[in-house]
């Protein structure tokens, strides 16, 4: 199972060219459905039938996992089971009658615009994380863009004399995206003032960095 496994991983990395972030969701809900299934001494994968899936729902809802959580474990299992019917590990889906969860419809949260100005003007201009900071939530506000294609942008993605930026985003599908001019802005003091200062003597070609030099990572943005 665990050799599969791994397979199945590398063909999310290599072949669907699925982000960091995708992959470790993934990755984390089929480990602790493994698990459910050791616990019920379900020894192979084609042991897995409708019954056993449908126990694990339950087993999910006993936890208290929440529906979108479990709707995603379920996403994780059938791209899985997919994969092993197509490679013919496997002859059967024994997901492909079970539905998700409906979620329960919430209405969008948006921030005002007294607040958008609140968050644009807080990162400290003083220090080369706040010109940075200022660049980020500039060019989030203004393009769009997820955090995860922020973060992953280039030097060379970046057109400061066309305001433009191309991003690759699911799929490795291109495509190109505006930037006003506060954003256009905010980028070239960032890179005079602030980038150097971080970079320091290492090289990258990350637009934007951490304290060490290194490419943001998704996390710090998203806190």
């Amino acid at each position: 199972m665990q050799e599969i496994f791994n397979r199945y991983i590398n063909h999310l990395e290599v072949e669907r060219n699925a982000s960091a972030y995708t992959v470790r969701n993934y990755k984390a809900d089929l480990l602790d459905f493994f698990r459910f299934l050791r616990e019920k001494k379900v020894a192979t994968l084609d042991e897995v039938d409708r019954k056993v899936l449908r126990d694990y729902l339950a087993h999910l809802v006993r936890r208290g996992i929440v529906k979108a959580s479990v709707a995603r474990k379920l996403s994780a299992i059938r791209s899985f089971y997919r994969y092993l019917v197509r490679e013919k590990i496997i002859e059967a889906n024994p997901i492909k009658t079970i539905s998700s969860p409906k979620l329960d419809k919430r209405l969008p949260s948006f921030l005002t615009l007294g607040e958008v100005k609140r968050l644009l003007e807080a990162p400290d201009l003083s220090t080369p994380q706040g010109l940075r900071d200022r660049a980020l939530l500039e060019l989030l506000y203004a393009s769009g863009l997820r955090v995860s294609e922020l973060t992953s942008l280039e030097l060379g993605q970046i057109n400061l004399d066309s305001n433009e930026i191309r991003v690759w985003g699911k799929g490795s599908k291109e495509r190109i995206v505006l930037m006003g001019e506060p954003a256009a802005e905010a980028i070239k003091v960032y890179l005079a003032q602030g980038r150097p200062e971080l970079i320091g003597k290492k090289k990258s070609n990350a637009l934007f960095l951490n304290r060490y030099g290194q490419r943001l990572p998704e996390r710090s943005v998203q806190k």
